[in-house]
């Protein structure tokens, strides 16, 4: 049984097509959104994790960290000093970074915590 949503619907604002939610509807879909991590890999036989474990914990921890303080990756990035594409990357658990570019985003969510106090 297909579920009944309603028609959207488009207003244009400074030459860009925009669609209109209800405010419920955006807050499910930003809280969804957001919700999202990497997958740790499973276990061995033995219970071990591979090694790529690590990156997706330092991924989730860099993740997690950003989005409590309310940073976009692109301020981040900037903030750091490091490429967005790079940041996404890593949050994504598709690169592993160097101990440079960890400390480089360690140094800028602790500053971005201690503006927020």
């Amino acid at each position: 049984m297909k579920s009944k949503r309603p028609k959207p619907q488009y207003l244009t604002a400074g030459g860009k097509r925009l669609v209109v939610l209800e405010e419920a509807e955006y807050e499910r879909l930003a809280r969804s959104a957001d919700a999202w991590e990497p997958d740790l890999p499973q276990p061995n036989e033995r219970g071990n994790y591979p090694l790529e474990a690590l990156t997706i914990a330092l991924a989730r921890d860099i993740l997690r960290a950003r989005r409590k303080l309310g940073l976009s990756q692109a301020e981040l990035a900037r903030r750091a000093g490091i490429r967005p594409e790079t940041l996404n990357r890593i949050e994504q658990g598709k690169h592993s970074p160097s101990v440079a570019t960890v400390d480089k985003i360690d140094r800028a969510l602790k500053k971005a915590e201690k503006e927020e106090a």
